[in-house]
């Protein structure tokens, strides 16, 4: 009788072990996802004397807008506290008003601490709890002392004009001014360099004089911190714009260079490569060994399509001589592109991504359109924007 009575506590027993360990995993899970949840919060608080009474809000700072994220009243001991949630770093502004806040950058889990007087509010500031925030206030209180420095220089200036020695003061106080700037470009410039991967490098990056114009102005500065951040918070809408920021800037640059170099030298045209009516994409230079015009236009623009009769005849002329077209189209609507090829009696290459073409547009330097390059048989640019007569002149004299 025991024997059997064993035989059936047995299983039971099981049972009973096999739901406590349930409970206890499901128990244990549950604190995991309540950890979970609880892992991008953020707190700020602090004590700002003299602000008893006051509102105070806090505003996410997006690239373009501000976004409320909430307002409390400071108590009567100058306290306050705000809760939020970020996954990644993020820049938010502590406000009274306008021209009263505190710019912090703020990673998930930091539990900030700021503390402050109300009428130096921005200018004069602790902060602790969030390594960010306090590169962005060691920025901002540097650029304000150069600042600072800059405006004594100008009121000196002022202040002297039309006194004997002006022009010998000036000439120091130039010197001067230009040191002060070059300090704060090798320590802004020192700062990204040494952290790349740092969110607050935007900040620095973005900084500016009173005149608008930034402290940075180094292509590699820019570089090197957009690549670095753009592998860590590619999602991050300050990271996008910088990295897009940069990547024009680099067109822009190699525009001017282009256009420089085809201005003093006229030659070597740099590449372009886009896809015909068929989708084919095909390279400028695998027409080396021709004479090329290389001609920008649009399908819905009246004045290429008022050209494109006078190169149907141009390109008939010379076409068996060792002459051919390039045309790039800077259309958006496929269909019109090639309505117009079609209908326009278009036999030679056309190339266009209906995107604009932007970047054969910009490197060429193409502020108009239709305009037109053209090369020779080694690709060397020996003229430029060839109307009508002007071309088959030209044509005439190379290929004789």
């Amino acid at each position: 009788m025991v024997y059997r009575i064993l035989l059936i506590l047995r299983p039971l027993t099981r049972i009973s072990m096999t739901l406590n360990r349930f409970v206890f995993i499901l128990f244990a899970a549950l604190i995991v996802l309540s950890s979970c949840e609880k892992s991008n919060q953020f707190t700020i608080r602090g004590k700002i004397t003299h602000a008893e009474g006051d509102t105070i809000y806090l505003e996410e700072l997006h690239v373009s807008s501000l976004k409320p994220v909430g307002e409390v009243k400071v108590n009567k001991n100058g306290e306050f506290k705000f809760k939020g949630e970020t996954g990644i770093p993020s820049y938010y502004l502590l406000k009274f008003s306008n021209t009263k806040f505190i710019t912090l950058l703020i990673d998930s889990i930091e539990n900030i601490v700021v503390e402050a007087d109300f009428a130096n509010f921005g200018r004069d500031y602790h902060v602790e709890g969030s390594p960010g925030s306090v590169q962005v206030r060691e920025l901002a209180e540097t650029l304000a002392s150069t600042q600072h420095k800059l405006d004594s220089l100008q009121a000196l200036n002022r202040l002297y004009q039309g006194s004997p020695d002006y022009e010998t003061l000036k000439q120091k106080w130039n010197e001067t001014y230009r040191d002060i700037v070059q300090k704060q470009y090798d320590f802004s410039k020192n700062f990204v360099m040494s952290n790349p991967f740092s969110m607050a490098s935007v900040y620095a990056l973005y900084q500016k004089y009173k005149d608008q114009s930034y402290v940075i102005n180094d292509l590699q500065t820019m570089r090197t911190a957009a690549s670095a951040l753009n592998s860590i918070y590619p999602n991050s809408e300050h990271v996008k714009a910088l990295y897009q920021n940069t990547l024009s800037v680099l067109k822009s640059e190699k525009a001017a260079k282009v256009q420089k170099f085809i201005q003093e030298q006229g030659e070597n045209s740099p590449e372009i490569v886009l896809p015909n009516q068929d989708g084919k994409e095909i390279a400028l230079s695998s027409l080396r060994g021709k004479v090329v015009l290389l001609h920008f236009w649009a399908a819905e623009d009246r004045g290429s399509r008022i050209i494109n009769p006078v190169l149907v005849e141009v390109y008939k002329k010379y076409k068996n001589k060792g002459f051919e077209i390039y045309q790039v189209s800077v259309d958006t609507n496929r269909f019109e592109w090639v309505d117009a090829i079609d209908k326009d009696k278009l036999s030679w290459i056309n190339v266009g991504d209906m995107k604009g073409s932007n970047n054969a547009a910009t490197v060429y330097n193409v502020k108009e359109i239709p305009y037109n390059y053209l090369l020779d048989k080694e690709g060397a640019i020996i003229a430029k924007d060839l109307k009508g007569p002007a071309l088959d002149k030209t044509l005439a004299r190379i290929l004789k």
